[in-house]
């Protein structure tokens, strides 16, 4: 379906510049949606914040001035203002998320727990029974649905979880596996919500004379090009960011149209084995691996 005239989408992208800059998630997500658009005589107009209000401003300016005619809302927020801001602004607008509004594109969220079960399904069955997790920022709705699960998955499979909170940068996934690793009982597999902090961790360890997957096993529930190269590759839950990319962009067309913006949901995530888990090492009796 074609727009009556053309159409220009905007997506603030809140957080540190430089951080945006080194993950590949905004720009696989972003080509995704441009790829259904840009077709259709849509432009995409992307842009990055420091913080939320900057944000809620730049929604502001697009209202008044007309530049963008419909908003992606990304990293949907626990008691999130935004979606209220726009229906006051009259702004139209798809959510990134799958949430009770007939704005939201996708079950991503949904997905997110799903993965994180997966996860730790895949690692019990290598023989781990004490688990890391590094998760995302605590105030982001699908961080919070990922916690959920990992903590249901462990309960169910009675092993023991224990999560550190990041906030998606190299440096804080360092950080987390530090701290994890220096507790009374070590994990001996860490989950990582994202690719970038996973591959960090990874290559501080290895650098600092521990082995992957020899020590510990490392597995990022995101997978992106940054696992595939990394020395050894990172194992990781599938995530088919560019796919997704595409929901939102039917999201948006539907919303244009007078329509929901609810898209089917995504197949499952599956574990993309590569060469940073394996079983864990025998331990002597007594000792807190």
């Amino acid at each position: 379906m074609r727009p009556a005239e053309p159409v220009t989408v905007g997506l603030v992208i809140p957080g540190p510049a430089h951080r945006i800059g080194v993950e590949p998630y905004f720009d696989e997500l972003v080509a995704g949606v441009e790829e259904v658009l840009h077709p259709l005589g849509c432009s995409v107009l992307v842009l990055v914040v420091p913080d939320l209000s900057a944000e809620l401003a730049t929604y502001r300016r697009w209202s008044e001035d007309g530049t963008v005619q419909l908003v992606v809302v990304v990293d949907l927020l626990e008691d999130d203002a935004r979606p209220g801001v726009l229906t006051g602004l009259g702004m139209p607008y798809v959510l990134a998320a799958h949430v009770d509004s007939p704005y939201a594109c996708t079950s991503d969220v949904a997905d997110d727990g799903a993965r994180l079960t997966e996860a730790v399904g895949y690692l019990v069955r290598l023989g781990h029974r004490h688990l890391g997790h590094v998760s995302g920022p605590a105030h982001l709705v699908h961080t919070g649905e990922r916690r959920r699960a990992i903590a249901r998955a462990a309960a169910d499979l009675g092993v023991r979880v224990e999560t550190v909170e990041g906030d998606y940068t190299a440096g804080s996934g360092v950080g987390a596996v530090e701290d994890l690793l220096s507790r009374p009982w070590r994990p001996t597999a860490v989950v990582f919500d994202n690719d970038v902090m996973a591959v960090a961790a990874l290559e501080h360890l290895t650098a600092n004379g521990r082995t992957v997957p020899g020590d510990v096993s490392l597995l990022s529930a995101d997978d992106s090009p940054l696992c595939e190269v990394s020395v050894p590759p990172v194992s990781a839950m599938t995530v088919d960011v560019h796919h997704r990319g595409h929901r939102i962009g039917r999201s948006v067309l539907a919303v244009l149209a007078g329509g929901h913006a609810r898209q089917p949901p995504s197949p499952l995530s599956q574990v993309v084995v590569r060469g940073t888990t394996a079983a864990p090492r025998l331990v002597a009796a007594g000792s807190s691996g």
